[in-house]
């Protein structure tokens, strides 16, 4: 008897994560005297805890074909939930569960928290000896999963379209500002990445030569609101105008943030951004006769917005998941599927492996080598290993009526076998 599938994501979404779904799609379908069906956990892990089994199988395959251009998660659903070692129930709901639907593969599509659920998945798996394969498949528009050395992962799907919309938003601010500057001298930008720089670097592909006056402050550059303050009024006295681009997770002190399970704070629901804590502090300092500093913060866009995703990363997004297919036949459990570089002077991108145990909760940051000296700027390196990723066309994207045309999966679920369940972060 074949084993059936289980498909599930986790974390913040990308343009491009439902790609990589369908990839795992198609790959099982390649191999049907391997593969049973297929079911996608509604909302993560959660779906797998409340046995919430979307039947995949059962959809109609233009859905399946509208998953390449549909962004976020909606299809199956994400979350954040966090199998902890002192919630033992869950981790045996999880088997309980698994068992009741002949599970033999799951395939977790993530960050490094993620990876980190299938590392303990795959363990307790092979502790009680199960008949079960585990493969990581990554995913973060944040790019920081994987070793700092670039060898085992390049970058993460998702990033090159996060990246795609930095380099074109960048430029539009550039004309905001030169139309604008008599008045408003001072433009400050907000990007995600937590306490990563890779997505506010990504600014620096919207202006390759260096010819706006634009300042990247990344939180591993550790500048303080005093030492930006000083470097902005230089670029006032040069320019006569700034752009400013700095993180979310830019160290401003107290914005009155919370955490969720993981201990990750949540800026998009903090009292304040940081991108306000710096524009109050630069307006308090009137660095400007000619008017106050004025921001943006680009918000759930960046991650949700597939009309802006990068080809390449859609292609990429695609081929990875595909690839956790063949990881799962010849290399069994506890693997996450990985996307290399090739050699040569041609972007070229190749496929691999790496223990789950290796990217479990670890996280990238953007190399020294790859800030600029000056600080608030990054070097043509990182532009070298950038620039690639966001392609070089424009996505096609279906329509109809006029609005954009995503897949809607039909509410076909398994049949529930097991009792009722309420997980343990849930309960009173």
């Amino acid at each position: 008897m074949t084993n059936n599938v289980l498909v599930a994501q986790s974390g913040g979404p990308s343009p491009v994560i439902n790609n990589s779904l369908r990839g795992v799609i198609e790959g099982c379908r390649a191999y049907p005297s391997k593969f049973g069906n297929v079911y996608g956990g509604k909302h993560g892990i959660e779906g797998v805890l409340q046995e919430e089994l979307v039947d995949i199988s059962a959809q109609p395959q233009k859905e399946i074909d509208l998953l390449a251009t549909t962004p976020a998660a909606g299809a199956i659903g994400t979350c954040r939930y966090k199998l902890s070692e002192n919630r033992q129930e869950d981790f045996e709901r999880v088997i309980e569960v698994f068992k009741a639907h002949n599970i033999g593969y799951f395939f977790y599509i993530g960050g490094n928290d993620s990876m980190d659920t299938a590392n303990k998945i795959s363990n307790l798996a092979k502790k009680r000896q199960l008949d079960l394969i585990v493969v990581g498949i990554p995913k973060t528009v944040d790019n920081d999963v994987g070793d700092q050395e670039f060898k085992f992962l390049d970058h993460t799907p998702g990033y090159g379209s996060v990246a795609r919309y930095w380099a074109y938003t960048i430029q539009n601010a550039n004309q905001e500002s030169m139309g604008c500057c008599t008045h408003n001298p001072v433009i400050v930008l907000e990007a995600m990445g937590n306490e990563t720089g890779f997505i506010p670097a990504a600014a620096r592909l919207g202006d390759p030569n260096r010819e706006m006056p634009l300042h990247i402050y990344l939180p591993e550059s550790h500048f303080t609101l005093e030492e930006i303050a000083d470097t902005v009024r230089e670029e006032l006295g040069r320019s006569g105008r700034c752009i400013v681009v700095l993180s979310e997770g830019q160290k401003v002190g107290d914005i009155g943030a919370s955490r969720d399970c993981f201990g990750h704070i949540n800026y998009g629901a903090a009292q304040i951004t940081a991108s306000q804590a710096v524009i109050n502090y630069l307006n308090s300092k009137n660095l400007s006769i000619y008017g106050p500093a004025w921001g943006n913060v680009s918000g759930l866009e960046q991650r949700m917005v597939s009309v802006l995703a990068s080809t390449v990363d859609l292609d990429e997004a695609f081929n990875v998941g595909k690839h956790a297919i063949e990881v799962a036949l010849k290399d069994g459990t506890g693997y996450m599927a990985t996307i290399v570089r090739q050699p040569g002077d041609t972007y070229h991108a190749g496929y691999d492996k790496v223990e789950l145990s290796k990217v479990a909760n670890f996280v990238r940051q953007i190399p020294q080598s790859w800030i600029a000296k000056n600080r608030y700027d990054v070097t043509d390196d990182f532009v070298k290993y950038a620039r690639p990723l966001i392609g070089e066309d424009w996505v096609k994207v279906p329509l109809e009526n006029g609005i954009q045309r995503f897949a809607r999966f039909k509410k076909i679920f398994a049949e529930k076998r097991c009792k009722q369940y309420v997980p343990q972060m849930y309960r009173p």
